[in-house]
């Protein structure tokens, strides 16, 4: 992956960005949808200034939180759920009422051929290209195993490269991947197959070669355009370059082109990233990703390389906020929630204004939360009520398949309080809302009873502008929506079990 994500996957960006990594390693709001596919606060939240939030309210909630692409956050797995646990999840769905229903599958390539200073990505720097081929066929293993447990063709609605650089792989090493993932499954017709590139060293060539493959989606990290912070954060690709790609994209007929962004990452100013932001919405790209750099020295050494000093104060990073938002509204794009942004035709745009957003390890999406398999280092998988991490080191992976063993080394089997409080903060984060009477009646409980703590929390959110009551439960407000990670975190019974946080981003 090419952003600032801990250690997993792409789709589990749990800190600072992306597919399916999150520092809780873990990569969905708005009530009524207005014309512009927000709710009218958030309307509001775009035409003010940032000037709304007290330097005060900053100061008190400038404090890591998850992102929540999943819940229980990744950094509660336990080394007592292994292999063999994994397997009983594999076999109890292969039959069970959810054999039927699509998978989503997720392939982590960890291989970069150099490094970018923000990064907390699981990932290999070498330019030793021969390394990638004992990765390749141990994937090919490890994807006959999975298929050996769970039985053959099962349907596949969406695919994901991720990394690292998928495109590391030559063309012929993503060709036989992608031969191996369709004899194994069955690709759906109209399903999302996207991958992750990185523009300065992608070609036209491989993008016509990518879609003949079969991905019908690319995402491009960027980040930044301002030449003074890609030397800071030691990724330099002039604008041209990708100005290029896209067009190649284009021409080359994926459905959805997706740009990757950053804020918050050394050097930055609101004026710069505001340039940015002109830059990327003139290219037209049919969603943006942006998020914001988790900056974590003490844990990822890359970051070690990045002056303190330079980084922008947290007003600034709410500027950078409110000003990407106001400049993608003002260019036509609707703000889905939180990092994400899309044409208004897009499916995600059109899932937001009809009540049907989603969020799982990826971010916002417009399918149901479904069955994840993921393959590769450290990739986060979901199996019915059980996540699952394999193994984050290659050694460590290889050993494992080398026994024939799936290589899983942690995970979690959720509880009924975890499913009941996913379903609690997923309705924060995709709605932006909560109806007590719908948790009420989907998990049999009494919502005022049995979240009587949270709840008394509650009110100092209310004190702080950030949430509203009303008849049936409560709503994030315009200046909510900048802290909707720590309206969610309330309710996360691991999160305010334990004070300590400093393994998560800051929620701005």
């Amino acid at each position: 992956m090419d952003i600032a994500t801990p250690a997993g996957q792409t789709a589990n960006r749990a800190s600072a960005v992306i597919p399916i990594c999150e520092i809780d390693c873990s990569a969905n709001p708005g009530s009524s949808a207005g014309s512009a596919g927000l709710s009218p606060p958030m309307a509001e939240v775009v035409a003010g200034d940032a000037g709304i939030l007290s330097v005060d309210l900053l100061r008190r909630m400038d404090v890591p939180g998850p992102r929540y692409t999943s819940y229980p956050t990744a950094d509660r797995f336990v080394d007592a759920f292994d292999a063999q646990a994994y397997l009983q999840a594999l076999d109890q769905r292969s039959i069970g009422a959810a054999s039927g229903q699509p998978l989503s599958v997720y392939v982590h390539v960890p291989f970069c051929d150099s490094i970018c200073y923000y990064c907390g990505c699981n990932k290999v720097v070498t330019k030793d290209h021969s390394k990638a081929e004992p990765y390749l066929t141990a994937l090919e293993h490890e994807l006959a195993l999975v298929a050996a447990a769970m039985g053959p063709r099962q349907v596949v609605s969406q695919l994901h490269f991720g990394g690292g650089t998928p495109t590391y792989l030559t063309d012929a090493q993503l060709g036989r991947l992608m031969d191996k993932l369709g004899s194994t499954f069955k690709l759906a017709d109209g399903g999302e197959f996207s991958i992750e590139i990185d523009p300065r060293t992608v070609t036209d060539e491989r993008l016509h070669n990518l879609a003949r493959m079969g991905f019908n989606r690319v995402s491009l990290g960027v980040q930044d355009f301002d030449a003074d912070v890609q030397e800071a954060v030691h990724r330099e690709q002039p604008f041209e370059q990708v100005e290029a790609l896209m067009k190649s994209a284009r021409a080359c007929g994926f459905l959805s082109i997706n740009v990757d962004l950053i804020y918050g990452l050394p050097r930055q100013t609101p004026e710069s990233f505001a340039r940015t932001i002109s830059q990327v919405a003139s290219l037209r790209p049919d969603r943006i990703a942006m998020y914001g750099y988790a900056h974590l020295p003490q844990r990822f050494k890359p970051q070690r390389r990045i002056n303190d000093a330079e980084l922008p104060t947290g007003g600034q990073r709410i500027e950078m906020l409110s000003g990407a938002i106001s400049g993608f509204l003002g260019h036509g794009y609707n703000y889905i929630g939180m990092d994400h942004f899309a044409l208004p035709d897009d499916p995600l745009a059109v899932a937001k204004r009809q009540g049907r957003l989603h969020r799982n390890f990826q971010g916002y999406s417009t399918h149901p939360d479904c069955d994840l398999i993921a393959l590769g280092v450290s990739a986060i998988g979901r199996v019915g009520a059980v996540y699952s991490q394999n193994a984050k080191t290659l050694d460590d992976y290889y050993d494992a398949l080398n026994r024939n063993q799936l290589p899983v080394v942690r995970g979690l089997a959720l509880t009924r309080d975890d499913v009941l409080r996913r379903a609690v903060i997923m309705s924060v984060m995709c709605h932006g809302s909560l109806n007590y009477e719908s948790i009420e009646l989907a998990h049999l409980i009494d919502f005022k009873s049995y979240f009587a703590n949270e709840l008394a929390g509650l009110d100092r959110l209310i004190d702080d502008g950030l949430v509203v009551r009303n008849p049936d439960g409560f709503d994030v407000t315009p200046r909510g929506w900048y802290f909707v990670r720590a309206v969610a975190s309330l309710f996360d019974r691991h999160l305010q079990a334990d004070k300590t946080r400093e393994r998560f981003s800051k929620v701005i």
